[in-house]
């Protein structure tokens, strides 16, 4: 069975539905599809710290790792964290059951090797390199989140000892250099502060539509999408990086421009091709000079022109194509499981009615016909 399978998007999309920080004051909502795109988008950073600072890192893995803990997080339902993580600690081999047994209602028909894997991750000792970054990526976005609602909650009890822990759980991780860097260098932060704002950005923005999901939730959706299919097509390491991380800062120029509906673009003449200038200079002067110098020239190649089709020497393949088709099936689900629950509009069903017809005219890499029939069996 594919491991890029209607079953498998619709849980972690399903994450969008789940509030975080909901026994506070919230300026905004916090989801946990939200938080793991932006610990995703954190991890690449670390990552990125430990290549530079001269250690190896196993992207493939790192990928795959974090898809997994989003997968266990999102069937463990929205428990505080503290409890989660107790649970986790004191009733390992029972817990791991519950989420193998979960994934396997919630995603009956998923690839074999992919289900093997996670679970031997799940049982596994998680003290790889790659896991370390993980983890700390993890409670870097929980300290963004916080920081975010904590001038709301300063009367609350308690709220005081919840910073000294997460501060505290910051700290074991310390002998990551980027953590080191993150917690000493403003440019280093400002970068991923920057992709957090993606998360106060909201996809549809001027249709009511349930879930309200973001640019940022978004973009993680089609970098699992992407992987997915990678992992379907057979693909080398190289591009399984190359596609993940193009589809997880795609929309990342949208932070300095905030998101055009493509009508717009499409019919004031002139005005997508000053877009893409103005976005391009955009990055150049606000964001590349954030990232260490020598990240620079393949982080252009992820976020300027995403959509194209790239087999460069150096830097290796990334097919453009399928994952514009991922981006058109992200938006897809959006459109269709609102209207599903109930939330529609007239523009909202012509948006779906026109990505179903991209999607059937160029889905064919990511088997788009499959998907659109699998999800509209799936019951939501």
């Amino acid at each position: 069975m594919p491991a890029l399978n209607a079953d498998i998007l619709y849980m972690l999309f399903n994450s969008a539905n789940m509030n975080r920080w909901n026994d506070h004051m919230r300026p905004v909502d916090l989801t946990e599809l939200d938080k793991q795109a932006h610990k995703a988008a954190i991890a690449w950073v670390l990552g990125k710290f430990e290549e530079s600072d001269g250690n190896l890192m196993d992207w493939r893995l790192l990928i795959e790792h974090t898809l997994y803990s989003f997968i266990q997080r999102s069937v463990m339902t929205d428990l505080k964290p503290q409890v989660f993580h107790r649970i986790v600690s004191e009733r390992k081999d029972e817990v791991n059951d519950f989420v193998l047994s979960e994934f396997d209602r919630l995603v009956p028909t998923s690839d074999p090797g992919f289900r093997e894997r996670f679970k031997d991750y799940l049982g596994g000792s998680k003290d790889s390199p790659e896991d370390a970054v993980i983890r700390a990526a993890h409670y870097l976005a929980t300290r963004w989140e916080f920081n975010l609602i904590y001038d709301s909650n300063r009367s609350l009890y308690g709220i005081d000892k919840t910073r000294v822990e997460i501060d505290e759980q910051i700290g074991q991780h310390k002998d990551l250099v980027g953590v080191r860097e993150l917690m000493s260098s403003e440019e280093a932060f400002d970068f991923i502060d920057l992709i957090g704002q993606l998360r106060f950005q909201q996809r549809w923005a001027r249709t009511p539509r349930i879930p309200r999901t973001t640019v940022l939730g978004h973009s993680l959706l089609v970098a699992d999408m992407m992987y997915l299919r990678d992992l379907d097509a057979g693909s080398d390491d190289r591009q399984i990086y190359n596609d993940f991380y193009s589809g997880l800062f795609h929309d990342l120029p949208e932070v300095l421009t905030k998101d055009v509906i493509s009508p717009i673009k499409l019919n004031v003449d002139g005005l997508a091709a000053i877009l893409e200038q103005y976005e391009r200079d955009q990055v150049e002067s606000t964001i590349m000079p954030l990232l260490k110098e020598e990240w620079r020239e393949g982080f252009r190649r992820m976020v300027y022109d995403p959509f194209s089709d790239v087999d460069d020497p150096v830097y290796g393949r990334r097919d453009g194509s399928d994952l514009k088709a991922c981006d058109l099936m992200a938006a897809y689900m959006e459109a269709s499981i609102s209207r599903r629950y109930g939330v529609t509009s007239q523009t909202l069903e012509a948006g779906e009615r026109e990505i179903r017809a991209k999607l059937e005219a160029r889905g064919k890499g990511i088997q788009a016909d499959r998907l659109i029939s699998e999800l509209d069996r799936v019951l939501i």
